[in-house]
């Protein structure tokens, strides 16, 4: 059953998209993007969440929740704007701290490799941590000493640069052992088939009002499934694993 927003208790500080903190009935917080987030960015992070789930990421767990009119009828006019009535995409909240450089080391190196395929496959640039800075939209689980992985809104970029995700990838330092292997690569390219043979159900499982971008839906959403599709299935070309 889709999770009902019963509460929003405020909006998160950090992030481009300011996601709103909400809970929902299941008792649980959610980080919610509504409308300000775009329904592409919607469509984006919830195809990008399904094929984590299925390549076995450490990825916060994520639903389609509800927003009723009613709750946004004693909200803030930016409330109702940026978040919007309706389904919208919430990421569960847990006890965690946005990753830094010190925790590099205690994430396993597969862990490392797994995230930066996953980020090379979607072409999400959207993950950076150097000496100097960045913002590498990952999570530390304090409780249970694990990373976390959240934010996809920016996958599928048309302007993704390999040379500029390489050089400022967080986990770019495991470049070499990913892209020089070839038996690794194979596997990938097996477990990314794997998740691809859901393709079709994961289209269906997305809410109809996001290939929309105004409530009366007379304007459609700018973002081609079949060019996306066409992406992910590079894996099947040597081309793929190419530093360039």
């Amino acid at each position: 059953m889709t999770v009902q927003i019963v509460e929003i208790m405020g909006r998160a500080t950090q992030g481009m998209t300011r996601p709103f903190i909400c809970r929902g009935d299941d008792g649980h917080i959610y980080f919610v993007k509504g409308r300000g987030g775009t329904r592409r960015g919607q469509i984006c992070e919830w195809i990008s969440g399904q094929l984590a789930m299925r390549l076995g990421l450490p990825i916060a767990p994520f639903e389609i929740v509800e927003v009723s009119d009613t709750l946004l009828s004693i909200a803030s006019d930016e409330t109702r704007n940026e978040l919007g009535e309706g389904a919208a995409f919430g990421s569960r909240k847990s006890t965690v701290v946005e990753l830094s450089r010190s925790h590099i080391d205690h994430v396993p190196d597969y862990v490392q490799r797994d995230v930066l395929a996953f980020d090379w496959w979607i072409r999400n640039a959207d993950r950076n941590l150097t000496k100097f800075g960045g913002n590498p939209n990952l999570f530390w689980d304090v409780e249970a000493q694990a990373l976390v992985v959240i934010d996809h809104n920016q996958a599928f970029d048309p302007s993704f640069s390999p040379t500029q995700f390489l050089d400022f990838h967080v986990f770019s330092d495991q470049r070499h052992a990913l892209f020089d292997d070839w038996v690794l690569r194979q596997e990938y390219n097996n477990r990314l088939a794997a998740a691809m043979a859901d393709w079709s159900a994961i289209c269906h499982t997305l809410p109809p009002a996001w290939w929309f971008i105004d409530p009366e839906e007379t304007i459609a959403t700018e973002f081609d499934l079949n060019q996306v599709h066409s992406q992910l299935m590079q894996f099947q070309n040597e081309s793929f694993w190419r530093q360039t």
